[in-house]
């Protein structure tokens, strides 16, 4: 635990290098533009709620919920009564035919009230879960539980927010580095400049304080590439989910995403095993035979706890905060008073500058934690 919180202190001193070289006039400028997005944020959140026709009972849950899930397509602000938003194509695969549209045609929150039709077909969308009704259904029908009964879900390979973001993220990716190793490439003693002067400390942090502690010196270089990787993915789709102009398009906070990582995470560790490593799992050494036969099966289970507890863990801490920040606005709206509003807004301002933090802190646990578990699976027998 010494040797972990000594490294997230070095890395916040890498961080504080790289992030803050500037003079106090451009520190005071990031802390305005800081406030000025959290304003913003807040009073599209506050508008979207007061221009509801129906005059609902306010729901925290059901507005937490549609925030922090996936979307169709990103919605701006509204306008007059009407929803302004940046629509996505929907991909529908159907009776073995693609059937493509625009998610504007179902309109921003249309809950099923908008049907649109295609080569024969009705699609509705629905808590941003698109239907196809049956042949004689006019409007979806709900069971006690408020699901469709009359409608069936087609194949979704729709480009949603998140899979947008995500190219997005690759771009940006492919962009760092590519122009990180141009300017080496221009530099005649090797000395940074420009991006590669931003990305190097980074670089060397993730080599130095998790490729080889964790895995070897004469091991780490081989699982460089995907350290690298996942720990810059991660951290800029942590930082996307912050920005409001994208409505929440949380990558991380999608457990299918990191599903995904984790399942990678684990592949490697997997393939990397060596015969020491298999033999502490199914055979453990040095203890009885009768212990051996209990521990195995322990072994094999905590081998697939270790990639379900990174998916989690990523999952959890990145929705939380977002959960907490609307939670936190919404007092504004459940207790119907502007008098909760300064505390509302303290409160969520201090727990958006913890995120800012948490977005780094996030990646380099998903980093250091794989970087563990390849240097346990390629561990030599200590005699």
């Amino acid at each position: 635990m010494f040797v972990f919180s000594e490294n997230v202190c070095r890395f916040a001193q890498i961080l504080n290098k790289a992030f803050f070289r500037e003079s106090m006039g451009v520190k005071a400028l990031k802390i305005k533009l800081l406030a000025v997005v959290m304003l913003c944020s807040f009073s599209g959140f506050g508008s979207e709620d007061s221009t509801d026709k129906k005059q609902e009972e306010f729901n925290p849950k059901e507005m937490i919920m549609h925030h922090v899930k996936d979307a169709y397509g990103f919605h701006l602000w509204d306008w007059n009564g009407h929803s302004i938003a940046l629509p996505l194509p929907i991909l529908l695969w159907v009776d073995g035919e693609m059937i493509t549209f625009m998610s504007s045609e179902f309109h921003h929150d249309s809950n099923g009230e908008v049907i649109v039709e295609r080569n024969g077909h009705r699609f509705v969308n629905f808590h941003e879960k698109v239907y196809q009704l049956d042949s004689e259904a006019t409007a979806l029908a709900f069971n006690e539980d408020n699901y469709p009964i009359n409608a069936s879900k087609p194949l979704d390979i729709s480009i949603t927010k998140n899979v947008f973001m995500m190219w997005v993220s690759v771009l940006v990716l492919l962009f760092l580095f590519i122009t990180t190793a141009r300017k080496y490439k221009q530099s005649p003693d090797n000395v940074p400049t420009g991006i590669a002067g931003f990305m190097e400390p980074l670089i060397l942090f993730v080599r130095d304080e998790i490729g080889v502690p964790m895995i070897g010196e004469h091991k780490y270089k081989r699982y460089m590439p995907y350290l690298l990787t996942i720990f810059f993915f991660i951290w800029i789709n942590n930082i996307f989910g912050l920005i409001p102009i994208v409505n929440g398009a949380n990558l991380s906070g999608n457990i299918a995403f990191t599903f995904t990582l984790a399942t990678f995470t684990f592949i490697i560790t997997t393939f990397s095993g060596n015969k020491n490593y298999w033999k502490h799992i199914f055979w453990m050494p040095g203890v009885p035979v009768p212990m051996k036969i209990f521990l195995a099966p322990i072994e094999v289970i905590g081998m697939l706890v270790k990639p379900i507890s990174l998916m989690i863990r990523l999952f959890a801490n990145i929705t939380a905060g977002h959960i907490i920040i609307l939670a936190l606005m919404s007092l504004i709206f459940v207790f119907k008073t502007i008098a909760v509003a300064p505390v509302s807004v303290l409160f969520a301002l201090f727990i958006a500058v913890i995120e800012i933090i948490v977005t780094a802190i996030q990646a380099y646990i998903f980093t250091v934690l794989s970087a563990l578990y390849f240097g346990m699976a390629t561990e030599e027998e200590h005699h």
